[in-house]
């Protein structure tokens, strides 16, 4: 098992085998190792292992056997060549842009990305002197149109949060590539189990661990995943520095999501699917954003990008935010949170919550209207879902 090269396995094998170096006690569950800090067997082994002439565990703030388990394992799913976890997925994104980035520097985002990745480049990267265009995801020209000779790298979600839009990631690949940028891929709403952005032409992908990668609202995480030459010379420095680390047990609870993603995801796609298809038909919703349906926009380059549609629906109400909250209140079994990807259906109006942070104006130009809806579809028994949703309409 220790030397396996598992690259010659299917994801879905990697996710429950990969990563997992067995101690001498030969335990068949990957451990938790809750230790801060090694013991050297001499005062020149630390030297050596403290200046990376001699590999091995230095301090559990940027090396820990269990959270290089998970990151092994991360990687490998990806088709990524390393992976750096951390705290948070928004750790994650400000260790890219504190490894990236310089004053002067630009960057062009996505409109349709989580609200605090916006206030993270307009209100603290911006602060240091980095400043951020936002353009229409699907809108290559804009994309292209928005790139200056300073621009640093590209930066989206695709399936976007809230609305559910799918950029094109081969044609931007291609776009950042021809202006020397790089382009990076939040992948939260997919996993590697529904599209892998490297193998499409991005550079870095990102994760919030804490949504399917967990699956079950547990821990907190982030993830970072790239070639060995940036992480090794732009991602690790400001982890081993600032110290965003992820736990020992946080990453043994995401190890074990891993075992269980593939298959969640596909139950969570079916359902979501299903949901998709039922809203359309409901009197009193104006729009169903889900790519599975034929009315998406980007309905065919879903198609030929990710292998299924995703968990995530959302839908706009014709009477507005009143109409949203009164949806939202008289359901009784699903969640009323924010968070997504979990075995439980949760519902949020993003306008007020995820977005609710931003300006009026900003939110108009994602999208976002008051009336709208998102739910993360469970694991729960469809027809209960449906139930629960008709409480409102």
């Amino acid at each position: 098992m220790q030397d396996t090269n598992w690259n010659d396995y299917a994801l879905e094998t990697q996710a429950i085998r990969a990563g997992h170096k067995r101690t001498h006690e030969d335990e068949h569950s990957l451990p938790i190792f809750a230790t801060s800090s090694y013991v050297f067997a001499s005062a020149e082994e630390a030297a050596l292992r403290f200046t990376g002439q001699k590999p091995g565990n230095i301090y559990s703030r940027f090396t820990n056997p269990t959270v290089n388990a998970f990151q092994e394992r991360l990687a490998l799913m990806e088709k990524g060549e390393r992976c750096l976890a951390f705290a948070s997925g928004m750790a994650a994104i400000m260790a890219v842009g504190m490894g990236l980035l310089k004053a002067g520097d630009h960057v062009v985002c996505s409109r349709g990305v989580f609200g605090n990745t916006v206030l993270m480049f307009q209100n603290y990267f911006g602060k240091f002197g980095v400043e951020t265009d936002f353009v229409d995801l699907i809108d290559c020209s804009a994309w292209e149109a928005a790139i200056k000779p300073n621009t640093r790298f590209l930066f989206l979600e695709t399936p976007s949060n809230p609305l559910i839009e799918i950029a094109d990631i081969s044609e931007l690949a291609d776009i950042a590539h021809k202006h020397d940028c790089l382009l990076i891929v939040d992948n939260c709403f997919c996993t590697p189990v529904l599209q892998k952005p490297l193998e499409l032409g991005a550079d870095i992908v990102v994760h919030s661990a804490t949504k399917y990668i967990d699956g079950q609202g547990r821990c907190v995480g982030g993830a970072v995943v790239a070639s060995n030459d940036i992480i090794e010379k732009s991602i690790y420095p400001y982890l081993r520095t600032g110290g965003a680390t992820m736990s020992p047990f946080n990453a043994w609870v995401f190890l074990s999501g891993l075992e269980t993603l593939s298959i969640r995801m596909k139950a969570h796609c079916d359902s979501a699917f299903e949901l998709a298809k039922w809203l359309e038909q409901q009197a009193g919703i104006a729009k169903v954003h889900y790519p599975g349906l034929q009315s998406h926009a980007q309905h065919e380059l879903a198609l030929r990008q990710q292998s299924h549609f995703g968990g995530i629906v959302s839908f706009e109400l014709s009477g507005g935010k009143e109409h949203a909250w009164k949806l939202i209140n008289a359901t009784e079994m699903l969640s009323i949170t924010a968070n997504l990807g979990d075995v439980k259906t949760t519902i949020t109006h993003p306008a007020t919550t995820t977005h609710g942070r931003l300006s009026p104006e900003v939110r108009a130009a994602a999208g976002i209207q008051d009336g709208l809806v998102r739910i993360s579809v469970g694991l729960e028994d469809i027809e209960d879902i449906k139930k629960d949703i008709l409480r409102g309409l």
